[in-house]
């Protein structure tokens, strides 16, 4: 188990720079250019523009964030609200959660992906 423990190491040191990155990164943009994200996000995808397929992809991804985490809890109402979580929050929401679940499950990446119950 120690193992696992240690292999999870990276893993752990990525989630936390991320952690640290995003919100820094979420603070500086939101200072300068205000909270309201949607209307830029949707606006370039709309504008069907580079930045607008990233925009798409990107939403696309944070779709299947959201169902594998309410998956993950067996669709059950705490796992919809996470997934929906998980949609809206990205990574904010997402290395969070995976760092505290590698505690959780004490390194066991089975347990991490599929959950305790499979």
């Amino acid at each position: 188990m120690s193992t696992e423990i240690n292999r999870l190491v990276p893993f752990r040191i990525l989630l936390i720079a991320m952690i640290i990155c995003i919100i820094v990164y979420t603070s500086i943009v939101g200072l300068n250019h205000g909270w309201n994200l949607f209307p830029q996000f949707f606006g370039d995808m709309v504008a069907m523009t580079w930045p607008g397929q990233f925009n798409f992809d990107f939403m696309c991804l944070l779709i299947f964030s959201g169902l594998w985490l309410a998956w993950r809890h067996q669709f059950s109402p705490g796992g919809i609200i996470i997934g929906m979580l998980g949609f809206f929050g990205g990574t904010m929401f997402l290395a969070p959660y995976l760092l505290f679940v590698s505690f959780k499950a004490k390194g066991d990446m089975n347990e991490i992906l599929l959950g305790s119950s499979r």
